[in-house]
């Protein structure tokens, strides 16, 4: 375990989106400093792999495949889980993305996108709420993207569901105040995940490294993100360190936001 003032000794933790990336980085360090973390992933063969290693270093995971966008598969896992253990934090972290305008961006692409994105926080906020209720309060961490305050090109799906979970996390965190119920987000720019690589592989094929560059400086700081910065900023925002802050938003970005020119 390191050895610094955070720590989540005795805390049980829902991390959505788990499996890889940004979410990975957050199972495994909330598990590092104490939390039993329970992985709710689609990808069910990753989030028992992520479990796994965080169990193989004498850790606490559980792996739950789960389809955020549906509601009745959320509160069955959800009810399962409190009924068993006591859950102190939500990290709603799965998430989805699309390339395009809205010229590109289908009906149906638009339903994906909301159903995952925002109906998938919806889901398990309103699943995870009671329970944190009765027990005196809770920490909600809502990943949200510098697409929600900045204009992107060719993301305008994207953007507008990130800019649904900025405002629900304000909402939630004004409505939830007086019930010790914290909520916050934080919005990362470009992080070098699965995603990102995948996405490169397929829309340019044989130029992946110089694309990379290309989009690495596309922030001021010159360089993409890393999953376990991202995961640092949460650890201290789900900690009791950081008990006096609710509803606000934490870019990460590299200076995406204000330094670029």
């Amino acid at each position: 375990m390191r050895e610094n003032k955070i720590n989540l000794e005795g805390r049980g933790a829902i991390v959505t989106g788990g499996a890889s990336g940004i979410g990975k980085a957050i199972s495994k360090i909330f598990a590092e400093q104490g939390a039993k973390v329970h992985i709710l992933d689609i990808n069910k063969e990753g989030a028992t792999q992520t479990a796994n290693e965080i169990r193989k270093a004498n850790q606490k995971a559980v792996a739950h495949c789960c389809d955020v966008s549906n509601q009745k598969n959320v509160n069955e896992i959800i009810k399962k889980i409190t009924t068993t253990d006591t859950i102190n934090i939500l990290v709603n972290n799965a998430g989805i993305a699309h390339i395009g305008s809205i010229e590109k961006t289908r009906e149906e692409d638009l339903d994906r996108l909301y159903n995952v994105n925002i109906k998938g926080v919806y889901n398990c906020t309103k699943a995870c709420i009671e329970s944190f209720k009765k027990n005196g309060g809770g920490v909600i961490l809502n990943l949200a993207s510098v697409a929600s305050s900045v204009g992107h090109s060719d993301r305008f799906a994207y953007s507008m569901t990130k800019g649904a979970v900025l405002t629900m996390t304000y909402s939630i965190a004004k409505d939830y105040v007086a019930d010790n119920i914290r909520c916050n987000c934080i919005s990362p720019g470009r992080v070098h995940t699965p995603f990102v690589d995948g996405y490169l592989a397929e829309n340019y094929p044989g130029k992946e490294k110089e694309m990379f560059k290309k989009l690495s400086k596309t922030q001021p700081i010159g360089r993409m993100g890393k999953p376990e910065e991202v995961a640092n900023l949460s650890l201290f925002l789900c900690s009791n360190e950081a008990e006096f802050i609710t509803g606000t938003d934490y870019p990460i970005d590299g200076g995406r936001i204000k330094l670029s020119e």
